[in-house]
């Protein structure tokens, strides 16, 4: 049994992670500002016999405040974290001369400044672990050299800045225990996607790129070190 702590658990592809993880005999630390996703989740699990699994832990991760107890929490129910899956995030879909600071501040604080408290917060946790993992979930959007998309100018840049952090950070990780990969997804058919781009069918299902993702989390960092990797149906 691995402890994974999954941020943005509430909804979407976090949600269907977490269910997979404790359908498969996982514990997971579930996060998400919405309370009441969290309880939906908790009750979903729980009807498959397997609620002792699953610990949510409500919180806001736009503020440094929120991160600060958000963690401060996790520290008092495990010493171990084995995975951290930082896939809360934040798409705004507005035209460029329309984007003000403060969408830029919001998206860039759960896309980003989250990432990086979260992740500093919880590495001595993480370094505790026999082999630890740490996924970024970002976008084949923030990759150099794939199609972009109107309105996504704040979303896109802010999962560009995710990305090379997860580079960086494989870096600084190379001679420990941790090893640090992202997942660089294309559409996938969520409410967030919904609210962005109404209409808009996407190719997979959050469930279906749930399936991955765990495997992923739990496999990956055998075979991969600061590597984006694109998960996606679409070319580039």
């Amino acid at each position: 049994m691995k402890t994974i702590v999954i941020t943005g658990a509430s909804r979407g592809i976090g949600y269907e992670s977490a269910v997979k993880f404790c359908k498969d005999g996982h514990r997971v630390i579930a996060v998400a500002r919405n309370e009441r996703g969290l309880e939906q989740l908790y009750n979903e699990v729980a009807r498959f016999g397997k609620s002792n699994l699953l610990i949510p832990v409500p919180g806001d991760l736009s503020t440094d405040n929120s991160v600060n107890e958000i963690c401060n929490r996790i520290e008092t129910i495990t010493g171990t974290v084995d995975v951290l899956i930082n896939n809360a995030g934040l798409l705004i879909n507005k035209p460029f001369c329309e984007i003000t600071r403060g969408d830029l501040e919001k998206s860039y604080a759960v896309n980003v400044f989250s990432v990086f408290g979260v992740t500093q917060q919880l590495l001595p946790l993480l370094k505790m672990a026999q082999a630890s993992h740490i996924v970024n979930i970002t976008s084949v959007g923030g990759l150099t050299g794939t199609a972009k998309f109107h309105g996504l100018s704040a979303y896109s840049s802010s999962k560009a800045a995710l990305s090379v952090f997860t580079e960086v950070l494989a870096e600084e990780m190379k001679d420990s225990s941790v090893k640090v990969n992202g997942l660089a997804l294309g559409a996938v058919q969520t409410e967030m996607l919904s609210a962005a781009f109404p209409g808009y069918d996407a190719p997979i299902t959050a469930q279906g790129i749930a399936e991955f993702i765990v495997w992923f989390a739990l496999n990956g960092g055998k075979f991969f070190h600061g590597k984006l990797l694109p998960v996606a149906l679409s070319t580039p």
